[in-house]
């Protein structure tokens, strides 16, 4: 209901008018208190959800039967480097966010942004920040190179689709070392990824998480 003031006149004849006006004061209070509605925003296309969440699925499925079951640690394997492979074609054919020109930056950019973020003086993006740039290239390349290197391993002893290839005269201690090697740095990129998004989370006040499953932010931040 809309706030009235008084205003009195004192007439010649000495009576007194009382006039009744709108508060312009009151109403200009009021709506500069009121919060601004966050508009939600579609960042995420399904298919950058469904490849995030089944590449973490099934590169924890491929890491830790490791030597249990490696039939079913081989397919998983493979199932990394299809997943991996049609996120590097949806970089240049995808969605606007989804693709590599709009959140790829250069080193220095990511290095500036984690310092800011440390700080407490981080921006918040609409699509990936330059951190999680970097770390979306490296995950991408150490995944990849360690679901190739077990699909050569894995030809070696006659299976899989690059049995009977050039590939199975390759040395098969180098390779293991190799596919060891990025197995365990792909897991530690995992880590401090999970631990990237916690802390941006906390710091920007939003659930980034919850963005990557709905596919939705809200509307504030740097537009890039």
């Amino acid at each position: 209901m809309e706030r009235l003031h008084a205003i009195r006149y004192s007439a010649r004849n000495g009576r007194t008018i009382l006039l009744l006006q709108p508060d312009c004061r009151a109403r200009t209070e009021s709506t500069a208190i009121e919060p601004r509605e966050k508009k939600s925003i579609q960042v995420w296309d399904l298919q950058v959800r469904v490849f995030h969440w089944a590449l973490a699925f099934f590169f924890g499925l491929a890491y830790f039967l490791e030597g249990d079951r490696l039939r079913l640690h081989s397919h998983a394997g493979y199932t990394v480097a299809l997943l991996v492979l049609f996120r590097v074609v949806w970089g240049f054919i995808g969605s606007d966010r989804a693709r590599f020109v709009d959140f790829v930056v250069r080193p220095k950019e990511s290095l500036r942004y984690l310092v800011q973020l440390v700080r407490g003086r981080a921006r918040s993006y609409l699509g990936h920040n330059p951190a999680g740039a970097a770390m979306i290239v490296a995950l991408l390349a150490g995944m990849l190179i360690t679901a190739l290197t077990g699909m050569t391993l894995y030809a070696l002893e006659g299976s899989g689709p690059l049995a009977k290839t050039f590939v199975s005269s390759w040395p098969g201690d180098l390779l293991e070392d190799v596919h060891e090697f990025f197995a365990d740095f792909s897991l530690v990129l995992v880590i401090v990824h999970v631990t990237g998004v916690l802390l941006s989370s906390y710091s920007l006040r939003e659930n980034l998480t919850k963005a990557m499953i709905t596919g939705h932010k809200n509307g504030k931040g740097e537009q890039r």
